[in-house]
């Protein structure tokens, strides 16, 4: 199982496969998922520390591209699905804008 690192937190293990943002979630981190992780908004932005994220999509490359995210290792987290172990620091936060994190994405 793949394990987790979350910038000023504990690591966490995950099952391979699962979504990064879903991961973040189900283990307490503090994230924004505002548009339920369909990589329309960009808020589940997170900054990879360490560790192969994979390739990205064609979504997640157009919706960087029209939002004009240029550096390669800000990703969307809901675009993620985790194989390897990763070493992360998310970039918006509920905690952080006073937004509501946004609809649980699907799997």
């Amino acid at each position: 199982m793949p394990t987790i690192q979350v910038v000023g937190k504990e690591a966490f293990q995950v099952e391979e496969g699962k979504k990064l943002v879903l991961s973040l979630m189900d283990h307490g981190i503090d994230i924004l998922h505002r548009c339920g992780g369909n990589a329309r908004c960009t808020t589940c932005r997170v900054e990879i520390i360490e560790g192969d994220a994979g390739p990205m999509n064609e979504v997640e490359t157009a919706l960087r591209e029209t939002k004009g995210i240029t550096e390669e290792n800000i990703r969307l987290s809901c675009q993620i699905h985790v194989h390897t172990d990763l070493t992360v620091k998310p970039l918006m936060t509920a905690s952080e804008t006073g937004m509501d994190p946004g609809p649980r994405p699907v799997d």
